[in-house]
């Protein structure tokens, strides 16, 4: 079956969805998403979207907390055009139904700023703490008043169909990306769709390691494809370990806010000695790189399993009212975090790296655009400044729209008829057992080689095993009848090795990459992107 439309959107969180709405003035939107509508990386977001919003911050600061953070490696006109467009978004996002939380003591209805680790100042608006949750919804409703948007769930892209595929690069637009093969799980069917422009904006790729607070769907499908396609991938070495992950036998990776740190809490060894004064100056609101690092150096001098979060000493009502979906959550696992303090560890969370963009979300192939997490845009540097992810989304959605804009009723697409899925003779498989080892022994790996600390000998055991395990996946894709599973896995084994040999490329610690043989910050030389590429 083949579908034609003039977006194809791969994803449903708030770069996808804030596309699709400005996209659908142009014309026909398709939107494709793994799972429900409202199950995104965005929907797990609890701290906020970071912007200036009060008089006593500055464009100037907030640039500066994020230059600071990024390591010398962030792009400087990016973070400004960044910063300097944030308020004109969130102006956008409140008319389309966001709801953020409003400060309304004092008699006045300004919105409720939060702070978290890096920042100078209060800036990051929320939703108590559900901010991704309620964008979501709103962005969601908008959507479905959009009758030129259709949105695909539990479809999951199998590979993006360049024209060069097609056309064996026999033609002037071989660089050009005209679709996707889709795989619609539930019916085991394969879907083409054919599109004008195709945006990626499929998240991140948390699952790739054992301990994450990302969602199960967070596999690094775009990523994946766009590489196999021929994109430019870049640093993907920096993978930001979010230092609180409530630790609890029987919880499933779930994050507690930087905001609780912003708020006040205090992070404690198990003796209740406190020992973020050791890292940093700003203590427990440091930037999550030196936070995470700190508590994974302290277990392991230690040899105790987590580290407490402590905001206890803060008054009950505040705590239960600012983090009500955190405080309910605890109190499942028999802890009131207006009493007690929450056993944290660090955990996979957050990728700074990507596929590559310009300015305006456009790939290094053409008619491609990358926008949210699954781009490197060169706003995070080598580390992400607390919450300035959906604030990146939204802007660069919108400069994707414009660039589209610009001349989308010039285009004149080729006919290039695109052939259907060729399952090449595949069989069904009775051994599904393959599948669910090689993920688990790729995430193992992952999570011990190629963590928050790494070496060079870790990085070379980690290459040849991920080597190994893709050239195994690769032999089953090729014989047996696709699966879901089977998918996910192929691009977990994907951005595993695009990881560890970016790792292996830096010979320096630099952010969230911190190797031991290399334990300082290399010098100018260093300050440069790592950049794959098939």
């Amino acid at each position: 079956m083949e579908t034609q439309t003039d977006f194809l959107i791969l994803g449903s969180g708030i770069a996808g969805l804030s596309f699709a709405i400005k996209a659908a003035e142009l014309g026909t939107v398709v939107v494709v998403t793994k799972k429900g509508k409202f199950e995104s990386n965005t929907n797990y977001a609890q701290g906020g979207i970071a912007a200036v919003q009060d008089e006593e911050d500055s464009f100037a600061s907030h640039i500066q907390d994020t230059l600071n953070c990024g390591a010398d490696l962030c792009k400087e006109e990016v973070v400004r055009f960044v910063v300097e467009e944030g308020p004109e978004r969130i102006k956008e996002l409140v008319q389309w139904g966001v709801e953020f939380t409003r400060d309304k003591s004092g008699g006045n209805s300004r919105y409720d700023l939060g702070r978290e680790g890096g920042h100078s100042r209060r800036r990051v608006l929320h939703a108590k703490d559900l901010t991704g949750r309620e964008i979501e919804r709103a962005l969601n409703e908008h959507v479905s008043r959009k009758k030129t948007v259709h949105i695909y769930e539990n479809f999951i892209a199998i590979d993006l169909i360049m024209a060069s595929f097609v056309t064996g690069g026999q033609n002037k637009s071989a660089n050009r990306c005209i679709g996707a093969y889709v795989f619609d799980f539930h019916n085991n069917r394969v879907h083409t769709f054919k599109a004008k422009y195709v945006i990626l904006a499929t998240g991140g790729c948390g699952k790739v390691y054992l301990v994450t607070t990302n969602p199960d769907i967070a596999t690094g499908d775009g990523i994946a494809m766009a590489y196999r396609a021929g994109a430019q991938i870049a640093n993907m070495e920096f993978i930001q370990f979010h230092p609180t992950c409530l630790y609890h036998p029987d919880a499933k990776a779930f994050l507690i806010s930087e905001a609780v740190r912003g708020e006040g809490a205090i992070l404690k060894l198990k003796s209740g000695e406190t020992f973020m004064e050791r890292y940093h100056p700003m203590k427990s609101l440091a930037p999550r790189d030196v936070v995470a690092k700190a508590i994974d150096t302290e277990l392991k001098k230690s040899g105790d399993d987590y580290v407490l979060l402590d905001i206890s000493h803060k008054d009950r009502d505040f705590v239960i009212s600012r983090f009500p979906n955190i405080y309910e959550k605890c109190l499942l696992y028999g802890i009131d975090m207006a009493r007690d303090p929450i056993p944290v560890v660090p955990a996979a969370h957050y990728l700074c790296g990507g596929v590559l963009i310009n300015e305006h979300g456009e790939t290094s192939i053409d008619r491609l655009f990358a926008l949210g997490e699954v781009a490197c845009s060169g706003l995070h540097g080598a580390n992400r400044l607390a919450s300035n992810s959906l604030l990146e989304a939204i802007v660069f959605a919108h400069r994707a729209f414009l660039r589209i804009q610009k001349d989308f009723e010039q285009i004149r697409d080729e006919d290039i008829p695109i052939p259907p899925w060729d399952p090449r003779g595949a069989t069904e498989s009775d051994e599904s057992i393959v599948v669910a080892h090689n993920w688990d022994e790729i995430r193992l790996c992952m999570w011990h080689y190629v963590g928050i600390v790494r070496s060079d000998k870790r990085l070379e055991r980690a290459d040849r095993r991920i080597d190994l395990i893709s050239r195994e996946i690769d032999d089953y894709y090729r014989n047996f009848v696709i699966t879901r599973d089977l998918l996910e896995l192929r691009n977990i084994a994907t951005v595993a090795a695009i990881i560890v040999r970016s790792a292996r490329m830096r010979k320096e610690s630099r952010g969230l990459h911190f190797n031991i043989d290399f334990p300082e910050r290399g010098d100018v030389h260093w300050r440069r992107d790592t950049i794959m590429a098939k």
